[in-house]
């Protein structure tokens, strides 16, 4: 299994100088250790330290904000990441932790993914969400349980990170009776109808008015949910795309519309195929706010979709919201990483923005972190992927009579 981090992981630099510190302070200690009452003092004192930070880390874990439900989703230990609310603290070490855990949990299920398709366990089309995962993991931060999301076929990240089982997603993408759809829509079609996740659509842009239409017809019950529509730069150019946008503004829909722009469509750079780069111009055309941000950064993208959700909801105004990002596979399975329509070079060069990385590095420079945590946190999402391969393996396929159903809908009229 190729492990992605390998490359812009930071390594442990001051273990050893730490250990020797540590030494040197307990040779020194037994040293000058002669007086007993001093000493018997100084640990008292110690121990008294000791509890009270105890017991203020406690009260400090207990008013952290959780990230999402923060609980197992049938039978697994991923937790879903919604619920927290824009308000909540993107300082605090057990909220970033989270974030992180996200984003290693989604990396890890696509390094499991791309070894699966090898191997012949995934067929038809797959998309991995490599070196995206601030993205889904910031943006579901801000997000109730029951606001909508609806994506585009890149969507085992944004599906995890909404709270759907690893189980369940890897079982649908081996095509097995216990995955989401039964086996029957695999990796571009996930679909969790109690998470409010509309799906994996595999039409560019063809999705964007339906994420337009759950944004009417939450008005029309005068609900206060949004609903976010996740679609890459490709499908801007889309007349879906522009039909969607203008409706959404002219009857003030609770939109947001999350341009991933990892700058190629397929195979096309988007200097190739759009006249005008800068997607978020559109959102003037439509009289519509528009902001872009650097994706690499999950509190950034916590920040500009936060404000998003606030106009959403208190205005019922929708947003087009540029995530600058970068993917760090090909465009599918099917699609080398580099070597075809971008060099090696370009590809080093941006994963050395991972936004793993990223957030490990910052949670590192304030003392939120150490190595052995990182280390553990990850073999944590690793034993959940593996989990969820031997789930997914053991499924039974569907039965011969699944070919028909699910094909029409009664309906009453």
């Amino acid at each position: 299994m190729r492990d992605t981090l390998k490359r812009g992981e930071p390594r442990s630099t001051d273990s050893e100088a730490a250990a020797n510190a540590d030494k040197a302070t307990a040779d020194k200690a037994n040293a000058d250790k002669a007086n007993a009452d001093k000493a018997n003092a100084d640990k008292a004192n110690a121990d008294k330290a000791n509890a009270d930070k105890a017991n203020a880390d406690k009260a400090n874990a207990d008013k952290a904000p959780a990230i999402g439900n923060n609980a197992a989703v049938s039978g697994d230990n991923a937790a879903a990441i919604a619920d927290s609310g824009p308000a909540a603290s993107a300082d605090g070490a057990a909220f970033r932790k989270e974030l992180l855990r996200s984003m290693l949990l989604q990396r890890r299920f696509e390094e499991r993914c791309a070894e699966a398709y090898a191997l012949g366990k995934i067929g038809g089309f797959c998309h991995l969400y490599i070196g995206q995962e601030a993205i889904s993991a910031g943006t579901m931060s801000v997000l109730r349980p029951d606001d909508y999301v609806v994506t585009a076929y890149r969507d085992h990240g944004q599906a995890i990170a909404r709270g759907m089982s690893p189980r369940t997603v890897m079982a649908e993408l081996f095509g097995r009776r216990d995955g989401s759809s039964g086996g029957k829509g695999g990796s571009m079609h996930l679909f969790d109808k109690g998470l409010n996740f509309l799906g994996g659509h595999g039409i560019v842009g063809a999705h964007i008015p339906l994420a337009a239409g759950v944004s009417w017809a939450i008005k029309y019950r005068k609900g206060d949910q949004i609903c976010v529509c996740f679609f890459g730069e490709a499908a801007v150019n889309i007349g879906s795309f522009h039909e969607a946008l203008n409706m959404a503004s002219l009857w003030k829909l609770p939109a947001i519309f999350i341009i991933e722009n990892n700058r190629y469509g397929m195979g096309t750079e988007i200097s190739r195929a759009t006249a005008n780069e800068d997607v978020t111009i559109r959102a003037a055309a439509y009289n519509m706010a528009g902001e872009s941000v650097d994706a690499q950064d999950v509190f950034a993208v916590r920040d500009v979709v936060g404000r998003a959700v606030e106009l959403a909801r208190r205005e019922q105004k929708p947003t087009l919201l540029e995530m600058r990002t970068y993917r760090f596979m090909g465009h599918s399975m099917s699609d080398a990483a580099s070597g075809t329509y971008r060099s090696r070079e370009e590809l080093e060069e941006n994963m050395k923005r991972d936004p793993i990385v990223v957030l490990h590095d910052r949670m590192r420079g304030d003392d939120q972190l150490s190595d052995g945590e990182f280390s553990r946190l990850d073999d944590e999402q690793k034993a959940i992927c593996q989990d969820a391969w031997d789930f997914a393996d053991a499924s039974p396929e569907p039965a011969q009579e699944e070919l028909y159903t699910h094909v029409l809908v009664d309906t009453t009229s």
